[in-house]
């Protein structure tokens, strides 16, 4: 292949193998850790949620439990599938128990991997199912009103107010608008913590948590239904909950995610192993 730019082919391939051994080392180095962010949105996909009376999430509870008893690092799966065996608890109830102080996940009787696997197994599915239900329900709409050809229109969204979010999008909705992008508040990419519910207080963008993940997504699929066109939502997560915020969009059909590693490296001064994790993961 002749060079229109007159590169050194030769240079170029070297440059690539160069490449692929810092990439080969960086994800070697990905599949042996996890993060506390990781571990949280495990707790989240096992279908813990909700705050305690300090307003602290439940899957952070669970989290910083495991971490001050030095257990975190056999992962959240296995310490909340052996409470299950041992209480015979759901996942949201052990999560509270742990919470309020009753339950100490790393004083329980140990169970064997076969049991913990069958008792934790439906409780997958059924965060896969939502998911996928989602993902259905998309195709569907995409297939009933069909897909627009050519250049999308993106608009954003950022008053900080989740219900005057919602204004402007159906407006701009009906002016054409594809795909709307809800911007996040001024530094929550710094929150080693998702907010949680409907909120109205956000800063040049508005929060990221699932409830107003929700109540876009419904609002966009009414004005959608009533133009006959399918609206796309896009938010963003990066930052110090990368892979919760992945999940929750997930779990509410967000179309398009924003998630990169390097935004929180160069930008937030976010610790680049911790978050290449994270990335990996969300």
């Amino acid at each position: 292949m002749e060079s229109k730019l007159n590169l050194n082919f030769d240079l170029v391939e070297q440059a690539r193998n160069h490449a692929s051994k810092v990439a080969d080392d960086t994800q070697r180095f990905i599949d042996r850790h996890t993060t506390v962010a990781v571990e949280r949105t495990v707790c989240r996909l096992l279908g813990i949620d909700g705050v305690n009376s300090f307003e602290v999430p439940l899957p952070n509870m669970v989290v910083e439990h495991l971490t001050a008893k030095g257990a975190l690092g056999q992962g959240v799966t296995f310490w909340i599938g052996n409470a299950m065996v041992e209480t015979g608890k759901s996942t949201q109830e052990i999560a509270e128990a742990v919470a309020d102080g009753s339950l100490d996940l790393t004083t329980l009787p140990t169970h064997s991997d076969a049991e913990i696997d069958k008792a934790i197994e439906p409780v997958v599915q059924e965060s896969l199912k939502k998911i996928a239900a989602r993902r259905n329900r998309r195709e569907e709409l995409l297939a009933k009103y069909g897909d627009k050809e050519g250049p999308w229109i993106y608009l954003i969204v950022a008053t900080g107010n989740i219900y005057e979010d919602i204004v402007q999008a159906t407006a701009a909705a009906r002016q054409g608008a594809d795909v709307i992008a809800v911007i996040r508040t001024t530094g929550q990419s710094l929150l080693d913590y998702v907010p949680y519910g409907a909120t109205t207080e956000g800063f040049g963008g508005t929060y990221a948590t699932q409830e107003n993940f929700r109540l876009m997504r419904d609002a966009l699929d009414k004005v959608g239904e009533e133009l006959g066109h399918y609206i796309r939502l896009c938010n963003y997560c990066s930052g110090l909950c990368m892979p919760e915020i992945a999940a929750m969009g997930a779990f509410e059909g967000l179309d398009v995610m924003l998630n990169d590693a390097l935004y929180g490296i160069l930008f937030r001064d976010i610790n680049m192993q911790r978050t290449l994790v994270d990335q990996s993961f969300s």
